[in-house]
C-alpha cells in the first residue's frame, strides 16, 4: 500500500507534499490507532498540532 502513495506523489509538484503520520489515543477504549494523511508541507505543523 506504501508503494502505491510513493509512486504517486512522482508527479510534478509533488516535492510540496509530506505523508505524515500521527498517532492518536481513543478516549473510549484508551487504545492507539494511527492516522495517515499526504498534505502540504505548510499544512504539516498545524496537523501535528491539533488534537
Amino acid at each position: 500500500m506504501a508503494k502505491k502513495t510513493v509512486a504517486g506523489l512522482r508527479k510534478q509538484g509533488a516535492k510540496d507534499f509530506t505523508k505524515v503520520i500521527k498517532m492518536v489515543k481513543s478516549e473510549k477504549t484508551g487504545a492507539y490507532s494511527f492516522r495517515e494523511e499526504v498534505l502540504p508541507k505548510d499544512a504539516v505543523n498545524d496537523f501535528l498540532s491539533a488534537k
